[in-house]
């Protein structure tokens, strides 16, 4: 099993999915809960949602590990992503349920955690650098949409319902205020759904790490509530009506995206 896909776009638009893979290599699978096991955080099917930015011409890098196995959006030494706020490890240990991902006993140790980030962490974050270098290069600058999906209740992550399209860029250190507030407007503007910026989810590790607008990089982190494109109480059901709107909705996104960084 390769570590991620990579597919190679045309404009200057890289989007990185870290958390929609499941795969578990089975020595580790063995070794968790049932409650590990259901990989209840993954974000199901962002990959499927943002398919059809192939054909605006955008590339694309998706990851096919869990991030049971390793969280690609976390430091490699697993310091915390908010001052004073302490958040889950490069190899989680509990599930957003506060939920133990391993058996008693068997939980992964400092030694493996440095392997895992060799073997999973590693390869991820060398083929972002390379591309978005590559993007620079090419095109003058590089912009970053780092893709998740979360379910709309959390009670151990944020109090009361998600609204419906999270939009972090780090208190505005990684993207510039005026393009992020294109977005809100874009999505708010009909009243459709509801949207916020730098709320419960500011970014993560990547947007934090790679957003560098005096660089000519910016990056901005969607955080999508699953209802936008699931059936939430069936669980991890993929809804093809909800699916296609919500797709449409973030084609119009990431065209403006583009647009406001060459405007």
């Amino acid at each position: 099993m390769n570590v991620y896909e990579f597919h190679q776009g045309s404009l200057p638009l890289l989007i990185s999915i870290p958390h929609a893979g499941t795969f578990v290599p089975e020595p580790i699978a063995q070794r968790f809960t049932l409650a590990g096991s259901r990989l209840a955080d993954t974000d199901w099917h962002v990959d499927k949602l943002y398919e059809f930015a192939r054909e605006l011409g955008a590339s694309i890098l998706k990851a096919n590990y869990s991030r049971y196995v390793v969280d690609l959006n976390r430091s490699p030494d697993s310091a915390s992503l908010y001052e004073g706020s302490p958040t889950s490890p490069v190899c989680p240990t509990l599930t957003f349920l506060d939920e133990p991902i391993y058996l008693p006993g068997r939980e992964v140790t400092a030694t493996e955690v440095e392997a895992r980030v060799d073997q999973y962490w590693q390869p991820y974050h060398q083929c972002l650098v390379a591309e978005l270098k590559a993007m620079r290069q090419r095109h003058g600058y590089a912009l970053l949409w780092d893709a998740h999906s979360i379910a709309s209740e959390v009670p151990s992550l944020f109090i009361g319902v998600l609204p419906e399209f999270n939009f972090g860029t780090r208190d505005d250190a990684s993207c510039p205020r005026a393009v992020a507030d294109q977005l809100l407007d874009l999505v708010t503007s009909d009243g459709k759904f509801g949207a916020v910026l730098n709320g419960r989810f500011k970014g993560g590790y990547i947007t934090l790490k790679y957003g560098r607008p005096s660089e000519g990089v910016y990056a901005v982190q969607l955080e999508l509530s699953r209802r936008v494109y699931m059936d939430e109480a069936a669980g991890t059901g993929w809804n093809p009506q909800r699916a296609e709107s919500a797709a449409e909705l973030i084609s119009a996104l990431l065209m403006r995206y583009l647009k406001s960084r060459v405007s």
